[in-house]
């Protein structure tokens, strides 16, 4: 199988799995979805700064981030929170597990074939990533609470915001009367 055909893989496969997910958990979970986004977005940032790691081969037009943090990494923290949101434990437990899986299988792989390489092995034999990915995952939790908190949902209030314009909006008791008696 070519680099290619790997990164290819990485970036649009996972989006093809939401077409089995419903329509209103996308809408719940998107938000975390495009934080894992940008946050990763910033640590692969800074390691590359910082000459931890480099991405050596990567699918056009991007150059220094890796496909998979548009694609892998944030439709499967979509999928983990809609079946682990409300047990942080369970959700931990599956980061975790996604985590290692990435960490120990995914990035060695990528790392032989040349397409993501590790420039500083012993932050990573010492499990250095590891502990960014269990922050990083706590913070996307925390994230999603604070937006389930900022954002009521209108089926839990009962209140919709139905925002109209000023056209549609009936006029004031003196201008109804005025238009009455003409």
């Amino acid at each position: 199988m070519s680099n290619q055909t790997i990164l290819w893989g990485m970036l649009l496969l996972p989006w093809l799995t939401l077409f089995l997910m419903p329509k209103n958990d996308i809408k719940r979970w998107m938000p975390a979805a495009l934080f894992v986004i940008a946050t990763n977005t910033l640590i692969i940032d800074v390691g590359v700064t910082l000459k931890l790691w480099e991405t050596r081969e990567n699918v056009f037009p991007l150059n220094e981030m890796i496909s998979y943090v548009y694609g892998a990494l944030p439709v499967g923290a979509m999928w983990i929170l809609k079946y682990t949101y409300g047990r942080f434990w369970s959700y931990v437990a599956a980061q975790t597990m996604g985590s290692l899986l990435l960490i120990l299988i995914v990035q060695p792989l990528l790392h032989r074939r040349e397409i993501f390489v590790w420039l500083n092995q012993d932050m990573f034999a010492g499990m250095g990533a590891f502990y960014i990915t269990v922050i990083h995952l706590i913070s996307v939790y925390l994230y999603q609470m604070w937006q389930e908190s900022v954002f009521v949902r209108s089926e839990q209030t009962g209140f919709s915001a139905n925002l109209q314009p000023a056209l549609s909006k009936p006029l004031p008791k003196e201008l109804e009367d005025n238009k009455n008696n003409e």
